[in-house]
């Protein structure tokens, strides 16, 4: 594990796929690994790409990959697929639509799948992150799996997150009240060439006025930034960043430069703003429970027997236990068999 590592950090690719591999599988050596790989990470920008399936995500993707490496960026894409519920695979498939970034050096496409994991996101997919930030990409795109409204995870994961939406994939209410806009910070409708687009553009906007933080002070313009009022002195607050709307058609690479620019400011705001540490604090803190849950889930039942649970199933089916009382039940036998005792009744 140690060489794998001293390579990795000498730049040697099949050293960061073996170790991705290893991450992503949770194999022996893996929190070593990361250990070793951690103080040189925080250097990658990490943009999250999202949004309901057929808006074009990997085609964009594939876009703002060859705008970055015009100017000499590396870039590391994380394609995140879902996985069946039912036959437990994944078609990793987004790379077929990222064909004209084969055998470029400066990029390196890593496919994941969710493996039943929520929120548009695989449980590995923040240390694949930390693994390739190690390895010394300047930008890592991580796209989602498309899940729809509830696809929320990326935000806490990502410093910049795109939203992409599409003309014809529904009314302008749905564009309101779905509730994954409101974790945008840059909103892209792609395919702007299709019919539709205007009333695409202006659902968004309307959905900004209603629900934006800001929408809900009042506003001035101050150094060419909307800014609330502080009504005690009125003068103005902090500024706030009211997310833009940019028009692509990724196919034809058309509003990427725009797309790009208006991630650039994104990026300037929270480093000028002083709001970068503040949102790194809320990721760790939010990963830190996180993987608190999962080793605590996982350490109870490695203590609880698998037929006390078994039984305490069937008692909630036949009435016996309300899911309340067995949860009660499941963490006593967890108490008891910390203390070392075993008086688990059927």
């Amino acid at each position: 594990m140690e060489t794998l590592v001293d390579a990795l950090l000498r730049g040697e690719r099949r050293a960061l796929a073996r170790l991705l591999t290893i991450v992503e599988n949770e194999r022996e050596g893996m929190n070593q690994a990361l250990t070793a790989l951690f103080p040189h990470t925080g250097r990658a920008w990490v943009i999250g790409v999202t949004g309901a399936p057929g808006t074009g995500k990997s085609t964009l993707v594939n876009a703002l990959t060859k705008a970055y490496r015009e100017v000499g960026k590396t870039v590391g894409i994380i394609a995140v697929d879902p996985t069946s519920p039912y036959s437990g695979g994944a078609i990793l498939g987004d790379r077929i639509r990222m064909r004209d970034l084969s055998g470029d050096s400066g990029v390196f496409i890593r496919s994941m799948a969710t493996r039943g994991s929520l929120g548009g996101l695989s449980r590995a997919t923040r240390d694949a992150i930390r693994v390739m930030d190690a390895a010394g990409f300047d930008i890592i795109l991580v796209e989602t799996v498309g899940a729809g409204q509830s696809e929320v995870d990326i935000v806490r994961t990502a410093q910049t997150t795109l939203v992409v939406e599409a003309p014809g994939l529904g009314d302008d209410v749905q564009a309101i009240k779905a509730g994954i806009l409101e974790i945008a910070d840059v909103l892209v409708v792609n395919k702007a060439d299709r019919p539709g687009v205007e009333n695409t553009v202006r659902g968004l906007r309307a959905m900004l006025e209603l629900g934006h933080p800001a929408s809900r002070s009042q506003l001035v313009q101050h150094h060419g930034q909307l800014v609330p009022v502080d009504s005690r002195d009125n003068s103005p607050a902090d500024p706030l960043w009211l997310p833009p709307i940019v028009r692509t058609v990724s196919t034809e690479e058309s509003g990427i430069e725009e797309l790009v620019t208006a991630i650039e400011n994104h990026r300037a705001y929270l480093g000028n703003e002083g709001v970068l540490e503040v949102l790194e604090r809320q990721h760790i803190e939010i990963e830190l429970v996180d993987r608190l849950r999962t080793a605590l889930m996982s350490r109870l039942l490695n203590v609880v027997p698998q037929d006390a649970i078994t039984t305490l199933i069937h008692q909630v089916q036949t009435r016996e236990y309300t899911p309340q009382e067995a949860v009660s039940v499941i963490l006593k036998l967890h108490d008891e068999g910390l203390s070392g005792q075993s008086t688990i009744s059927g």
